[in-house]
């Protein structure tokens, strides 16, 4: 295990956190601190299961939440779930890796499998669940700017 030096700097320009690792080189002792780090930073959102009891979601295990009316669904790996707070208030409790894709839709961009921008400029989204969802035409230049400025996300 390579020594590990940690120091904090105060920046009063930052209204987040921001981590910085430094090292020669990325190695499996580096991947793991940024996953612990991930994963402790994550999202946690209260919401309803199908048997009506209340439930702590990481954000990390959502595919896509959607409004329906008031109704608000989140689909995860483990399930569907109820959410009673809005789609807005919901977005704004989220991290930068869920995107707004229609006025009723957002999705986890780490869950995306496939992009499929039609001819007729509609964009097709298939999830790594094999779900699929359509995005807006309104919102397809924000999802493109955002997917340009992210690496890995946009061909």
């Amino acid at each position: 295990m390579k020594k590990i030096n940690v120091r904090f700097e105060q920046d009063k320009t930052l209204d987040g956190i921001e981590i910085l690792i430094r090292a020669g080189e990325r190695d499996a002792q580096i991947n793991k601190m940024i996953e612990s780090l991930e994963k402790s930073s994550a999202v946690k959102l209260t919401a309803l299961d199908k048997d009506n009891c209340q439930c702590v979601i990481d954000e990390n295990e959502i595919f896509f939440i959607s409004a329906d009316g008031k109704s608000i669904r989140i689909i995860t790996a483990h399930g569907k779930y109820r959410a009673k707070q809005s789609l807005q208030s919901i977005e704004e409790l989220l991290s930068e890796k869920f995107l707004r894709v229609s006025r009723f839709e957002i999705i986890n961009l780490d869950m995306v499998r496939k992009y499929d921008f039609t001819l007729g400029g509609t964009l097709r989204i298939e999830l790594e669940n094999g779900m699929e969802t359509w995005a807006s035409r309104r919102y397809i230049p924000l999802i493109k700017e955002r997917l340009s400025r992210e690496e890995g996300y946009l061909c």
